[in-house]
């Protein structure tokens, strides 16, 4: 079946078969390539005076334009999307962490795993109202308040398969309906 001008399959090879292209976003010349570019016109790229650019599905899906229910506009030759995601604080849900802690006499002063929050064999110990200066709070180390996280981007992909897009170059005008 001849294809229309225009029309974008998926294509196992490395290559474009003649009368195709593959669409990587080429700049290409419109005086050689005229009927596509009255199609595309300078939607995916180029200036419109000698040259126009293919659509750029490199590393991405194409997805359908307009306007659907409950969905996100999208215009024909938009791209959207990022490979790598680095989620802010107002991005994380909301959540707590709970502060563990016993009536019981404290055996450790040092912060870790399975120790909790607990009270002190002298009365001192924690906080000391007989200095000189006494601290106005009571300075946790560290560990026990440390920030988590690095703030690294992670990979926002659902499993893919690459294979190429190509466009038809030649074929059958799509006329309207």
């Amino acid at each position: 079946m001849e294809p229309f001008i225009g029309e974008i399959r998926m294509f196992a090879g490395n290559y474009a078969p003649q009368g195709w292209l593959l669409c990587q976003g080429q700049v290409i010349d419109i005086s050689a390539n005229e009927v596509l570019y009255a199609l595309l016109g300078t939607t995916y790229g180029g200036d419109g005076r000698t040259t126009f650019a293919l659509p750029d599905l490199r590393g991405r899906l194409p997805v359908g334009q307009g306007l659907g229910v409950g969905l996100t506009a999208r215009t024909i030759g938009q791209s959207v999307g990022v490979e790598d995601v680095t989620l802010t604080q107002a991005q994380i849900p909301s959540h707590s962490h709970a502060l563990f802690a016993t009536s019981g006499t404290a055996t450790t002063i040092t912060p870790g795993p399975g120790t909790m929050l607990a009270t002190v064999s002298n009365p001192q110990g924690f906080y000391n109202a007989g200095a000189a200066n006494p601290p106005t709070k009571a300075a946790f180390s560290g560990q026990a308040v440390a920030v988590a996280g690095a703030s690294l981007p992670h990979s926002n992909h659902m499993p893919t398969a690459s294979i190429n897009y190509i466009i038809a170059i030649t074929g059958i005008y799509p006329s309207q309906n």
